[in-house]
């Protein structure tokens, strides 16, 4: 069994060492110290098909153990910036800002309202949104964009929200749509991104 000390390394690493760790071997037992850590890793053993197992210990000190089920090897994930049609790769709409547009904050706080009730409406969704920097505010409590994030969750779509970007703001307890998320789940899903589209 390969064990992964990843306490005190901010996001992405404990997730990057996981991943290589689990690539290499049967059974990886990975040692976090934050919630967001936590979660990101058990996310990640998931996806790429482990048994996933967890336990709290003293201190603020988590446990994950990822074990790759019998027989099966750790699907490669495919890792290409060109896609040769719409869909070659997921549809991904990225936010990375409160507001929409340059110039006017008011009038831009106002557009990306609009932008996302009408994401929201439209038949045709995207698979995956991705919120960092100051678009993290608009997936918490109190946002005016909250009940649309929350119909697009609702109808499929993945949203995914940066952790390192909530605590920088110290809203992470107030997240109300999306999960925390790190970078590397957010590289991974723009260089797998058929259509990629930022108000």
């Amino acid at each position: 069994m390969k064990i992964v000390n990843a306490t005190g390394l901010a996001c992405p690493h404990p997730v990057v060492l996981a991943k290589q760790a689990i690539e290499a071997n049967e059974q990886v037992q990975v040692i976090v110290d934050n919630e967001t850590a936590l979660e990101n890793v058990k996310r990640m053993g998931v996806k790429l098909g482990c048994d996933v197992d967890s336990q709290a210990k003293a201190g603020g000190i988590y446990e994950i153990m990822l074990t790759r089920k019998t027989g099966a090897a750790v699907p490669a994930v495919p890792v290409s910036c060109v896609a040769s049609s719409p869909s070659a790769g997921p549809f991904v709409v990225v936010c990375s800002e409160d507001k929409m547009g340059r110039g006017n904050d008011e009038l831009g706080a106002v557009l990306i309202r609009a932008f996302l009730h009408t994401l929201a409406e439209q038949a045709e969704k995207p698979d995956v949104m991705i919120f960092y920097n100051t678009g993290v505010k608009l997936t918490v409590q109190g946002s005016e964009t909250l009940d649309d994030l929350k119909t697009l969750a609702a109808a499929g779509v993945e949203i995914l929200v940066c952790g390192t970007c909530l605590n920088y703001f110290e809203v992470k307890d107030k997240l109300g749509a999306g999960v925390v998320s790190n970078m590397y789940d957010i590289v991974e899903t723009l260089s797998r991104a058929g259509r990629l589209l930022s108000p």
